[in-house]
């Protein structure tokens, strides 16, 4: 389960509303290959997705989940401190306030609840949130 927060500032007040999100499946990478593995139970929302090209993926930086990555609002990047500082919503950093992140990937096979992808840059057994076509 991935628990976040999203927070809107009002003049007077500053509310919060708290979700829940389920992972839909899981980034698997082995024998050289990239997969993403859904639950058996989203297998009939892959409907189509065999006659793609391509893909995007949503998925969660769960090993950057610390209030101080999330508290992070300009990096260097790649890390790069001869990079000049950039604002996170104009990098691809894992740092975040919402640790959502988003690859294309092409698409190489559909079997069963299993895709197999070209590649992503997301660690084995990265939670994946959503695909879109």
């Amino acid at each position: 389960m991935i628990a976040a927060t999203i927070g809107a500032d009002e003049p007077a007040k500053e509310t919060e509303q708290r979700f829940t999100m389920r992972p839909i499946g899981w980034i698997r990478k082995a024998e050289g290959k990239t997969r993403i593995v859904l639950d058996k139970k989203y297998q009939p929302g892959l409907l189509g997705v065999d006659k793609l090209e391509e893909i995007w993926v949503l998925y969660w930086f769960d090993r950057n989940d610390a209030p101080e990555h999330r508290n992070v609002l300009q990096v260097h990047p790649r890390g790069d401190p001869s990079n000049p500082l950039t604002g996170v919503f104009a990098t691809r950093s894992p740092k975040r306030p919402n640790l959502i992140a988003l690859s294309r990937c092409k698409i190489l096979s559909v079997e069963e609840n299993v895709i197999e992808i070209d590649r992503i840059d997301a660690f084995p057994d990265t939670p994946v949130v959503d695909l879109k076509p």
